[in-house]
């Protein structure tokens, strides 16, 4: 019997390359995200996969538990559960920072993701079995200039993960987090709220990682044997050594 995953913010980027990964490791898939025409994009394009599509915003919990609650008989039981639905807005110094992007980070990177855990979890506790992998970010290991609000919703990304994995010890249920560093996808354009000129510097002058690469590793994790968890990975393409040290010269392009 095929297991069942759900991933949030499948849309795009890391999410979609996610879905991918797991349709070929033939999980059954339950697509979250917002913008319902690239949902069934990718619906399409995974046409011999068993798949279900969830339309919600993670900031919105009376949205999030009604769409879990309607799921269909053959997609309730959640095995694993993907909180990659997450942003950056705006990068200011702290004195200069905008409170509609604040709220935003904080309501989507760390409200969100409680909002859906909470959703899930209880039937994982219920069954004795279950994997949650939370997406955190570099963001959440260490803090750089004018990351301030972006950086501690991330570290409260890999806070809750450390607290998810001692509550729910003894349950049969794994815990862990993925945090990349820079990865190319439109995360850089929403930050610099459409920029796309400031948004493609971002990427220049070296070879970033691709959604599919942290894909592969998300689909590594959760196909582990049951004695298997992995807790914690951080990973950078061969030219960051940090948020804020990136070799962009032609030998790490």
């Amino acid at each position: 019997m095929n297991r069942t995953a759900l991933i949030t913010g499948a849309s795009s980027g890391i999410g979609k390359a996610t879905a991918i990964a797991l349709a070929r490791e033939n999980f059954n898939l339950i697509l979250c995200g917002r913008r319902t025409e690239k949902l069934q994009e990718l619906n399409d394009f995974l046409k011999d996969t068993p798949t279900h599509l969830l339309n919600f915003d993670v900031r919105e919990k009376e949205k999030i538990n009604e769409a879990i609650q309607s799921l269909p008989e053959n997609f309730k039981e959640i095995d694993v559960l993907i909180n990659n639905a997450g942003n950056a807005h705006g990068l200011d110094f702290i004195q200069d920072g905008d409170l509609n992007d604040w709220d935003a980070m904080i309501d989507i990177n760390v409200k969100g993701l409680l909002y859906v855990s909470n959703a899930i979890i209880p039937g994982m506790v219920k069954r004795k079995r279950g994997h949650i992998i939370n997406i955190g970010s570099t963001a959440g290991k260490e803090v750089y200039p004018k990351g301030n609000v972006y950086c501690a919703s991330k570290h409260a990304v890999n806070a809750l993960t450390e607290g998810m994995r001692l509550d729910l010890n003894g349950m049969g249920i794994k815990v862990g987090a993925i945090h990349p560093g820079i990865v190319e996808t439109d995360f850089s354009n929403v930050r610099f709220k459409g920029d796309s000129h400031r948004a493609k510097k971002v990427y220049e002058g070296f070879r970033a990682l691709q959604p599919r690469d942290i894909a592969d590793i998300i689909a590594f994790t959760v196909t582990r044997p049951c004695h298997v968890n992995i807790a914690d990975i951080m990973v950078m393409s061969t030219a960051q050594a940090s948020s804020t040290i990136i070799d962009k010269s032609e030998v790490a392009i």
